[in-house]
């Protein structure tokens, strides 16, 4: 069956207020953090979305005691082990449920089948397992080696050495296993060291993961960025309540379309106090022109409508620590006053969709002269009536139709395809988006 399409027709104003859905990466995060920790949770501010949803069926299939969710909110009652010590789990194509699962799993021992879609089969964990073998955990490949679907089954933990693990293919790693940590160091009466091998992408992320593990009563002693240190009687309390925030790397979208736009479009949900590192790429759009106020929790933007001869201008920028808003930035590009260049984005490759192809395929379909290497992508900016009528392949990923739904201002007609994609992080995307068209 054919994947329906949205269709947007040129676009040349926008402006009005968006709230933002939960941050998936908090809320994954805080969910998890919640169902190791004493006592009970009050989560508020929760993303609705698969990639939550999956990690709430996974925690239930456990046997943690969650109450009904209602209107963003879910009360969670944790411990350090869980009451299921078999299940076979599904886990969709979500990363920030399958790296810590796997690891809270293999520190905590039974025996688990871990699964997702085809497409969470061909991304690589192979790092990860060999950093959790390396402390007497159990885990078996069922298809090829180094990727899902995976088996865990009861090991015999062995904290006598640190614990090393790359960081330059995806932050989930790291972050796998600084949660997983303090159930093995408080077993075992030990610290658990981890040590990373090479740089570490994604920096942000991890800065996520400690301030939530430190909400949650575990603070991580640093030496720099290479070594990471749990100590032996760590363990998870609950702050009682905790509030998620707006998701940044949503925002930038918003961003985007005021810059394009004119504006003023104001981003409800995370601003100045964010724990995000996808807050920055409001400096970005600051950098290609646009004018960006900053709230505590809000963020207002504004910018010359390029419907109206306004261009962009170029950058050339390393976008190691924020890859996900980089694919706006992309986007953006067609609409500037020079070439761009978005650096350090080797991560693209492993994502939802192998993202620096499937960018590189349909900016292409657009008109755009682009060119790819290894970790970099090249944009050639598109002048009127050099734009091309064309449907946008989404690739299942739900960040390719969000960022492509901002070519609907190169004045000509856009389809997406299967627009449905977008509920692994934010199903009301389209929904908010033409609405801030017709204000």
């Amino acid at each position: 069956m054919t994947s329906p399409t949205l269709k947007l027709a040129p676009a040349t104003h926008a402006a009005g207020t968006v709230v933002l859905p939960g941050s998936k990466s908090i809320s994954n995060r805080a969910l998890l953090l919640a169902a190791l920790s004493a006592g009970t949770t009050h989560l508020s501010g929760l993303l609705n979305s698969d990639d939550t949803r999956v990690m709430i069926a996974a925690l239930q299939k456990l046997g943690v005691a969650l109450g009904t969710r209602a209107d963003k909110q879910l009360q969670v009652t944790g411990s350090a082990r869980w009451p299921h010590t078999e299940a076979d789990l599904f886990l969709g194509n979500a990363g920030t449920a399958f790296r810590p699962l796997t690891a809270v799993l293999a520190c905590m021992g039974g025996a688990y089948r871990l699964s997702g879609v085809p497409r969470m089969h061909e991304r690589p964990i192979g790092d990860l397992v060999d950093a959790l073998r390396s402390m007497g955990c159990v885990l078996a490949y069922e298809g090829n080696e180094g990727y899902p679907p995976l088996r865990i089954a009861q090991g015999q933990l062995d904290l006598s050495h640190p614990v090393r693990v790359r960081g330059s293919v995806s932050s989930q790693f790291l972050t796998a296993l600084l949660m997983a940590a303090p159930l093995a160091a408080r077993s075992q009466r030990r610290d658990v060291r981890i040590e990373l091998d090479g740089p570490l992408i994604s920096r942000p992320y991890i800065q996520i993961t400690l301030n939530l593990m430190r909400r949650f009563a575990v603070v991580v002693r640093q030496e720099g960025w290479e070594r990471f240190i749990v100590s032996a009687d760590s363990c998870y309390h609950s702050p009682g309540s905790y509030r998620v925030e707006g998701d940044a790397s949503s925002a930038s979208y918003f961003l985007g379309l005021g810059a394009l736009a004119g504006g003023p479009v104001r981003i409800e949900g995370v601003g100045g106090d964010s724990i995000q590192g996808d807050i920055a790429f409001a400096e970005v759009v600051e950098a290609m022109g646009a004018d960006v106020q900053r709230e505590a929790h809000a963020l207002v933007v504004r910018g010359r409508p390029v419907s109206e001869g306004a261009r962009l201008k170029a950058f050339d920028l390393d976008f190691n620590l924020i890859p996900d808003a980089a694919m706006t930035a992309a986007v953006l590009a067609l609409y500037a006053d020079g070439p761009c260049r978005l650096r350090n984005i080797a991560s693209w490759r492993v994502k939802e969709t192998d993202r620096l192809a499937a960018m590189q395929a349909e900016l292409a379909r657009l008109g755009a002269q682009v060119e790819a290497t290894d970790d970099s992508l090249t944009v050639h900016p598109l002048a009127a009536g050099q734009w091309r009528e064309a449907e946008i392949h989404t690739y299942d990923d739900h960040r390719m139709a969000m960022c492509f739904s901002l070519a609907a201002f190169g004045g000509v007609s856009l389809s997406i395809q299967d627009p449905g994609c977008v509920a692994k992080t934010y199903p009301e995307y389209f929904d908010d988006f033409q609405r801030l068209l017709r204000c």
